[in-house]
């Protein structure tokens, strides 16, 4: 089979209602390039018959495989195994919901072939999303990028163009918790953004809930910025500072002056608001405790039950 010169790695989690119009769309993105590709689905373990529609896919399209987990292990495993086994020379990462467009492919080849090694998709405008979904995003990507020397573009996800030379960097990064968009940016290369409007998804139900959006700002955050900690140690100092000049005030009230001590519910005030700072500092203290190991445990990143279509022998099993 002739090398393709295009991957496209798509992870999918119970998309069965919309997992045949991804394929349509992609197929014809792909035929439409004129160019040897490769699209590879990745089961992150759907519960429903995801996997069995694209193992139909394989049956009659060659440039189509499957990769199988033994269960769910999560997007951005998804995401890794994707990159770790692609053939192509520019690997599209794009999600199976349809909400970031197919269509702008030739755009981001475009790019690439201009000598950009990464063409990332910028979000100006997100349909059929909540205003709280809104809001908490833009805070986020602006308030990562605050805590990171890292240049980790705003209103951007998943969806891209990476060369292979990136692919291959990306994937030599040993860390489990693996935020991929800025482990790309991480990476450095030539990158660029392509600007499009966010559709809404085509059809079934968002993967991302608030539990797991809160996860996934925690692996953001941890993996690429300690000024959390920092700060931590410095609200620890100020409050410290404070109880010993309230302290102070105290013993002068009561050895130099004859005014009574009183104010037993706002001094139960500030032992309670201290207390709960001390508790956040502990509680992000054991997120990065929690991060560091899961790390030194080594225990693989995902791991692929089987694999469907043609060159089965060029895929790993385990990363």
């Amino acid at each position: 089979m002739i090398k393709p010169v295009y991957s496209v790695v798509v992870p999918a989690y119970n998309e069965e209602e919309v997992i045949r119009e991804t394929y349509k769309r992609l197929t014809s993105v792909m035929v439409g390039m004129d160019e040897p590709y490769e699209i590879i689905f990745v089961n992150d373990g759907s519960r429903d018959k995801t996997a069995e529609i694209i193992a139909g896919f394989c049956e009659s399209d060659p440039s189509v495989r499957l990769i199988n987990f033994t269960r769910n292990f999560g997007h951005m495993p998804a995401i890794t195994a994707g990159m770790d086994n692609v053939r192509g020379e520019a690997i599209f990462v794009i999600d199976a919901d349809l909400q970031d467009p197919p269509e702008l492919f030739p755009e981001m080849a475009a790019k690439w072939k201009e000598g950009y090694h990464v063409a990332y998709g910028k979000r100006i405008k997100r349909k059929g999303e909540s205003w709280f979904k809104k809001i908490t995003a833009k805070f986020f990507y602006r308030f990562i990028r605050r805590l990171t020397t890292v240049d980790l573009p705003a209103d951007t996800g998943e969806f891209r163009l990476i060369d292979r030379r990136v692919c291959e960097a990306v994937s030599k990064l040993p860390e489990k918790h693996r935020y991929i968009r800025g482990l790309v940016s991480w990476v450095g290369f030539k990158q660029v953004a392509v600007e499009y409007v966010r559709e809404e998804r085509f059809a079934g139900e968002t993967k991302y809930p608030l539990r797991k959006m809160v996860s996934f700002a925690l692996d953001a955050i941890t993996a690429f910025s300690y000024k959390p900690l920092k700060l931590a140690t410095s609200l620890g100092f100020f409050l410290s500072l404070a109880s010993f000049i309230y302290l102070l005030i105290v013993l002068y009230q009561r050895f130099f002056t004859s005014s009574a001590i009183s104010g037993w519910a706002s001094t139960m005030g500030v032992i309670l608001f201290s207390q709960g700072i001390l508790l956040m500092i502990l509680g992000l203290m054991g997120e990065y405790i929690g991060r560091i190991y899961e790390e030194i445990k080594g225990r693989p990143t995902y791991i692929i039950l089987e694999i469907v279509g043609q060159h089965e022998e060029d895929i790993r099993t385990t990363d």
